[in-house]
């Protein structure tokens, strides 16, 4: 059963919409992320700086959104034929990706905050503070910020990667399931 027109559970238009959304948001927030640690925007730096703080606000609801529909609307199963440590591996790397994606823009929040800077919504307004300053805690936040970061690249990769390998390698339906259903 590892042909490509092998009938297997797709996911709903809504679990893709969210999906490719958080992809889309993640997938630019990390080389966002890593042009102003470094300080590699020139010019541009403080907009860059904004837009990452704007669009890490953006994904805590729609992430919030996703995991609680992701709740209540279960994966389809995974082919049969996949071994179960792979299995495991699979819903590990998922729920991982849940937790990390949901904490790191909390956690920005919180070390921005603590700084203390503003915390703009796409140039329409600054978001209040949720937490005092303490500019010690804020320090330490990013470096944790910087590690769920890079943890999130990680398994990101590798989601992407298991994803093209069902794909191209064993040609079933696993990567076709969250793109056409």
């Amino acid at each position: 059963m590892n042909d490509m027109t092998a009938a297997a559970p797709g996911y709903t238009p809504t679990a893709r919409v969210l999906h490719w959304i958080v992809a889309a948001l993640v997938l630019l927030m990390v080389p966002l992320g890593i042009v102003i640690a470094n300080e590699w925007g020139g010019p541009a730096q403080q907009f860059l700086y904004n837009l990452h703080k704007s669009i890490g606000v953006t994904l805590i609801p729609i992430v919030i959104v996703r995991l609680l529909y992701r709740l209540s609307h279960p994966a389809p199963p995974l082919p049969s034929d996949i071994p179960a440590i792979q299995q495991f591996a699979a819903h590990a790397s998922h729920w991982s990706l849940y937790a990390l994606i949901l904490i790191q823009p909390i956690v920005g929040y919180i070390m921005t905050s603590a700084y203390p800077a503003p915390v703009p919504f796409f140039g329409l307004f600054n978001l209040p503070a949720i937490w005092p300053e303490n500019r010690a805690l804020s320090e330490q936040l990013s470096v944790v910020h910087l590690y769920i970061g890079l943890a999130i690249a990680v398994i990101a990769t590798i989601h992407i990667s298991a994803a093209l390998f069902h794909h191209f390698v064993r040609k079933d339906r696993v990567l076709m399931r969250m793109i056409t259903g």
